[in-house]
């Protein structure tokens, strides 16, 4: 509570007071008794009274948040030049009042919604486009009054700067700047240019007539129902266009993908068979090799066949039967081993007498 408030309280009560005596002595009077003391208290709280009245009428506390416009029917403009600054001040008691202003940022919202805006109901901006089409736009202006312009707001427009000077400002504009945009661009490649272009032509307007533009907001656009549905078609088109060139490409890519592993079985194929290919090569050319040097052992030692031949028999053998009509495979060494071997001719059995 400020100080000109309780004095205007401390003044109320002294009225009450005042009043509280007077009904007093009426009663005292009216039963003869005595009232020259109460004569006295009752003058002195008329004289209080009117006293605290006169301070609380001339005392003015303004808030930090506030500006005070005084009219004066002392000044010959009818206000005073300057406006009230924060604190406390002293105007001329009856001669003088004070209109409070507020220098904190307002927002101002017209929305399609029926609870968002300052009005009830569809409040909206309807606009139409370049190319003829119906939008509906809604937004909030906040803003605030210029602290040094005050008293220019009162006198243009008092208390109804909000609805007589930011929402017909805003709506005209927001028309008129649509208007230089087709449907497509206002709702997607253009949508931030056109905002910009509406808050720097509010902001030059406001600024005229004493408001400071803090934030212009392009909250939200809808479209009429027709528009909107051929919209809805056209994106319905477009994502099954879009859904068509995925199948497609879907399709590109897993005939790749099969193309990529039949080559890569035929290159195993060949890898494979190359692969044989040089190991038979490789093996061909060790058994040539392994030949000729044995060619070229057995050259040297002609007797290494008859050797290794009898080398392959088992160790135990003592006698080898051949054919007695065929030739020996080999030509046998002489030496004096214990193997014999016998022809297989039928051996004739003889009688004795």
């Amino acid at each position: 509570m400020n100080v000109a408030v309780a004095i205007q309280g401390i003044a109320n009560l002294s009225w009450l007071a005042f009043i509280g005596l007077i009904v007093l002595v009426v009663i005292r009077a009216g039963r003869k008794q005595p009232v020259k003391g109460l004569s006295t208290v009752l003058i002195v709280t008329l004289v209080a009274a009117i006293v605290l009245t006169t301070v609380s009428a001339g005392l003015v506390f303004v808030e930090p948040t506030e500006r005070g416009v005084v009219i004066s029917a002392l000044a010959p403009d009818g206000y005073r030049s300057e406006a009230l600054q924060p604190g406390l001040s002293w105007i001329i008691p009856f001669f003088e009042r004070v209109e409070f202003y507020p220098i904190v940022k307002q927002t101002y919202t017209m929305s399609i919604a029926h609870a968002e805006g300052q009005i009830q109901g569809n409040d909206s901006v309807s606009a139409r486009t370049s190319d003829g089409q119906e939008i509906f736009v809604d937004s909030s202006v906040l803003f605030k009054i210029d602290p040094q312009k005050v008293i220019q707001v009162h006198i243009d427009w008092q208390k109804r700067y909000s609805e007589d000077l930011v929402r017909p400002l805003t709506r005209g504009i927001i028309r008129d700047i649509v208007s230089q945009y087709k449907v497509d661009e206002v709702v997607s490649s253009r949508r931030l240019e056109m905002t910009q272009q509406i808050r720097s032509e509010l902001e030059s307007k406001l600024a005229e007539n004493g408001l400071i533009l803090d934030d212009f907001l392009l909250r939200n656009i809808t479209f009429s129902p027709e528009y909107a549905a051929s919209v809805e078609q056209k994106q319905i088109a477009e994502q099954q266009a879009q859904q068509a060139k995925f199948v497609v490409e879907q399709k590109k890519q897993e005939a790749e993908q099969a193309r990529q592993v039949a080559q890569g079985k035929a290159d195993a194929v060949v890898i494979v068979a190359k692969g044989d290919a040089d190991a038979r090569l490789i093996q061909a050319e060790a058994e040539a090799k392994a030949l000729q040097m044995i060619a070229d052992v057995l050259k040297e030692n002609p007797d290494l066949l008859t050797y290794e031949y009898i080398q392959q028999l088992a160790p135990n053998i003592s006698v080898m039967l051949v054919p007695n009509d065929n030739p020996y495979l080999l030509p046998l060494p002489t030496s004096g081993t214990s193997t014999s071997f016998i022809p297989t001719t039928p051996i004739t059995p003889t009688t004795t007498p």
